[in-house]
């Protein structure tokens, strides 16, 4: 897999797992006012289903363990350069508005002229944020976490 495939694979993860309201809040200050290039609607957002599979204890036969709701979108820059990125987004739930600003982001991170700004001012905070909420929880399992042990009865 080409580097670019390998960076824009875990920028959009992040786009994926961040609030609407911390997305638009976060892609607002790395513009930093500018305005944004138009866009045409390549597939408008839109809510659906899909099949969430799951391997049984972790590592053994892959099962259907349902359905759940995503919202997806895909818009296509107009550039005066000629360019035409197209950015894509996917996500867990009905946000509309978020799928627009993550395709968005998406399609802004794919050119030159946006993408170190990005990186540093969307990307990497929002992917420190979502590290942060994960070792929390992690945290937070941990402090459950029950030890059971067997004692051998001496007879």
């Amino acid at each position: 897999m080409e580097p670019h495939a390998q960076d824009r694979r875990a920028w959009m993860a992040v786009l994926a797992r961040t609030p609407r309201d911390a997305l638009q809040r976060a892609l607002d200050a790395a513009l930093d006012g500018e305005r944004l290039p138009a866009y045409e609607w390549l597939r408008a957002p839109d809510i659906g289903l899909a099949m969430v599979r799951a391997r049984i204890g972790g590592t053994g036969d892959v099962f259907n363990l349902g359905e759940t709701t995503v919202t997806r979108a895909t818009l296509r820059l107009r550039t005066d350069d000629g360019s035409a990125p197209v950015g894509v987004a996917v996500h867990m739930g009905r946000d509309k508005e978020r799928a627009t600003l993550a395709a968005l982001a998406d399609a802004l991170l794919q050119m030159p002229r946006y993408a170190e700004r990005l990186q540093a001012r969307l990307i990497e905070p929002l992917a420190a944020r979502i590290a942060d909420e994960r070792q929390r929880k992690q945290a937070e399992a941990a402090s459950t976490k029950v030890e059971f042990f067997t004692m051998v009865r001496g007879e």
